[in-house]
């Protein structure tokens, strides 16, 4: 029964996927970015502010490291994405955003210098032929002649950044309560967008676009971070992870349904290579952490509800 919490925030941040894809065209990436924190941050303002200012002198010795998650996680993941969206599927969102744990373990390789697994090595290699699979539209070759896309490209920075975020959050594990770390994050992300939403010449506000602000900034941002803690709380970290495995699949049905997008053949081809990458890299890790009964990637497999509540932020 539990495990309806993290099934419901996998949807939830699927459908947010399909949300960046039709908030193009109607509100600036710029817009809808600063507009999606700043609701979050007001929204959670009444219930979070005092315990911040009671708890300043811890969040001011973080202060840099909460300024540079805000800027992963907040500022370049999610406008990249939004930019992005311009001229890439919901489909395609949806099925890059799989990659991003694989991403995740690939990164603190360098920064942790943790030694690869067979199945990081093997999962990445078989994910790598995925994704030039899903870029090239099934022709491999076209990338040597056209080289990749720039939403493509966007979308790559953002999966990347968002690694690099999960990383250091997981690194650091700055000692904060989890709503207040979520908080201090979003705060300095809505001052890091400012400048370049004041500089956007169409920030206005209409009935099409105040819908798709709404969901980012609250369901998205709050409820289903809030759902996805629940279910690690109650099913513990290695379930609910799992769990996000399933974000391609669900943003294709809401995105063909809603959308009218179409899943072609090298979408299938490239996703399931992609996600097989993954699921292979995550299978072949637990059997030799339970071996060994060491896990490699310590600091990315941690229990902490607080480290994995954040990483999932989407």
């Amino acid at each position: 029964m539990y495990i309806i919490y993290p099934l419901f925030a996998v949807i939830i941040w699927s459908a947010n996927a399909v949300v960046s894809k039709m908030a193009a065209g109607v509100i600036d990436p710029a817009a809808i970015s600063f507009y999606r924190w700043f609701l979050a941050l007001v929204t959670l303002t009444p219930f979070v502010f005092m315990s911040v200012v009671r708890n300043w002198p811890t969040i001011r010795k973080y202060w840099w490291k909460l300024m540079t998650l805000g800027l992963l996680g907040m500022v370049l993941f999610q406008s990249l994405a939004y930019y992005s969206a311009q001229s890439v599927s919901a489909v395609f969102i949806g099925i890059f955003s799989s990659v991003i744990p694989l991403l995740t373990v690939l990164i603190s390789i360098i920064i942790l210098r943790t030694a690869p697994t067979l199945g990081v090595v093997l999962g990445s290699i078989l994910s790598l032929v995925g994704l030039v699979w899903l870029v090239s539209a099934g022709d491999p070759t076209q990338l040597l002649h056209q080289g990749v896309g720039s939403g493509e490209f966007m979308l790559l920075c953002a999966s990347a950044s968002y690694a690099l975020y999960g990383v250091l959050i997981a690194h650091w594990a700055i000692k904060l309560p989890c709503w207040q770390l979520l908080y201090m994050q979003i705060a300095f992300g809505v001052l890091l967008l400012l400048p370049n939403f004041l500089l956007t010449t169409d920030i206005k506000l209409n009935t099409q676009n105040i819908p798709l602000v709404l969901y980012a900034g609250i369901p998205a941002s709050i409820i289903a971070p809030y759902l996805w803690i629940l279910g690690v709380t109650r099913l513990g970290a290695n379930i609910t992870a799992v769990l996000m495995n399933l974000t391609p699949v669900f943003t294709a049905i809401i995105a063909i349904s809603f959308l009218n997008e179409k899943l072609m053949t090298y979408h299938l081809i490239g996703g399931s290579l992609t996600l097989a990458g993954v699921v292979l890299a995550q299978y072949l890790s637990n059997r030799a952490n339970k071996h060994n009964r060491v896990s490699p990637h310590a600091a990315l497999n941690t229990d902490s509800h607080c480290i994995l509540f954040t990483i999932k932020i989407k």
